[in-house]
């Protein structure tokens, strides 16, 4: 996709940057002139992200943050304020996935799947929500799932439950800020062609589920990415509250 320029001037927090759909994202916002502030806590991928952006002439500031660490989330958007003096657009599209049927499930990993999914994104969203409501404008996406429409397919009743909380989550803020000019929208992915789907299960399981769906294969994080800067731009100025599926048809039945 040929670059516009369309997020020139804007500054963007990507959370989940190092790997996957968070790193499609922020390639995709780079290409588009968006000055970012790429979060992970995979501090290798996150520096490597950030230098090659930068050597396509990207402003790029990096931040080594667990989302679920509500003292690192202040200090980096107060970091972000401090360098850039605003912020337009937030993605919250760190999040972890365990496939742990209910009856083996802990309340240690009940709670993990809580704190970095939903609480990462509340987190993120919070710390960020002032500064929005002081500029009269913001653009935030919170990654959902299919998951959070209905039930998981791999992730177990944490995941789904996690799922769903942000797209709640999304749907509250959104009636909120509309008034103060703030925008809040959740894409809900499908089985994406992701590090974590592939750390998940097998090539023979992913292909038979890439079969069953009407598309006939999975999607790719840079699909996500363009679905993701749809919602950031002007061009979705009316849309708000949203749970945006992308998942290749797979909700049809």
């Amino acid at each position: 996709m040929k670059a516009s320029g369309e997020l020139a001037g804007r500054v963007a927090v990507v959370t989940g940057a190092a790997q996957g759909m968070g790193r499609a994202v922020a390639e995709r916002f780079a290409a588009e002139g968006a000055a970012l502030v790429l979060v992970d806590v995979q501090e290798a991928g996150l520096a490597a992200l950030a230098t090659g952006l930068r050597a396509q002439g990207a402003v790029v500031m990096e931040r080594v943050c667990d989302v679920a660490d509500a003292d690192r989330v202040a200090a980096t958007v107060a970091a972000t304020m401090a360098e850039y003096g605003r912020l337009d657009v937030l993605v919250n599209a760190a999040g972890i996935m365990h496939p742990t049927r209910f009856a083996e499930l802990t309340v240690a990993q009940w709670d993990r799947m809580m704190a970095v999914n939903l609480r990462g994104t509340f987190l993120m969203l919070h710390a960020a929500y002032p500064h929005m409501l002081a500029q009269g404008d913001g653009r935030v996406v919170n990654f959902a799932s299919t998951a959070g429409l209905t039930v998981s397919t791999l992730g177990g009743a944490h995941y789904t439950a996690s799922k769903h909380g942000v797209v709640g989550l999304t749907r509250a803020v959104a009636a909120e800020g509309g008034p103060h000019g703030i925008r809040v929208n959740a894409v809900c992915p499908g089985l994406i062609d992701t590090e974590m789907v592939c750390d998940t299960i097998d090539s023979a399981t992913v292909a038979r589920f890439a079969e069953s769906f009407p598309a006939r294969r999975l999607g790719t994080p840079e699909e996500v990415a363009e679905l993701v800067l749809f919602l950031v731009s002007d061009r979705s100025a009316y849309i708000s509250g949203a749970a945006l599926n992308i998942s290749g048809g797979d909700l049809l039945a």
